[in-house]
């Protein structure tokens, strides 16, 4: 007679990972503007805030929404997926107002030139010419991207302590 072994239930968790391919290259993205925007509104604010304060204000903003934005697309769980949501709606949104008032009314930010290269840019300037565009486009791929990559709810079975345990 056969050896018969006690059946053992072993909790296989199904989910997928959700960085993997485009979402490992827009986390780089994300993660080179984060230091980019920082680098260039750390500069601005010491060395030439009196300029354009409102200007290198929002730009040391941008700098917080691409740090947040990138933390939060690398964290799993269900509020990293809502605050990733947040602040790349908010980039985009920044990106859309500093981009139309860098043009059309540059004085409300303080700049006295629409240059994306020059003294007084910002990342969000003229919709990101300054970065090639990405500033405007990111956002867009970004919640492409977190569109087709929801957190994965929990198992039938799965307490609330150990979702939490396994998203944290």
């Amino acid at each position: 007679m056969p050896e018969q072994t006690p059946a053992v239930h072993q909790h296989a968790k199904t989910r997928r990972p959700r960085i993997t391919g485009v979402g490992r290259l827009l986390i780089l993205v994300y993660g080179i503007l984060a230091l980019a925007a920082t680098g260039r509104s750390v500069f601005q604010i010491i060395d030439r805030f009196g300029e354009a304060p409102v200007a290198f204000t929002l730009s040391g903003l941008a700098a917080i929404v691409y740090i947040v934005a990138t933390i939060a697309l690398i964290a799993p769980g269900a509020v990293w997926y809502r605050v990733a949501w947040f602040t790349i709606s908010f980039e985009l949104a920044g990106v859309l107002v500093i981009g139309t008032l860098s043009l059309f009314a540059p004085e409300t930010l303080g700049l006295t030139s629409i240059d994306p290269f020059g003294r007084q840019a910002t990342v969000w300037s003229v919709y990101g010419m300054g970065y090639l565009f990405v500033p405007l486009v990111l956002p867009i791929l970004g919640m492409l991207w977190l569109s087709k990559n929801k957190p994965v709810p929990a198992e039938v079975g799965e307490t609330a302590e150990s979702t939490e345990a396994g998203m944290s």
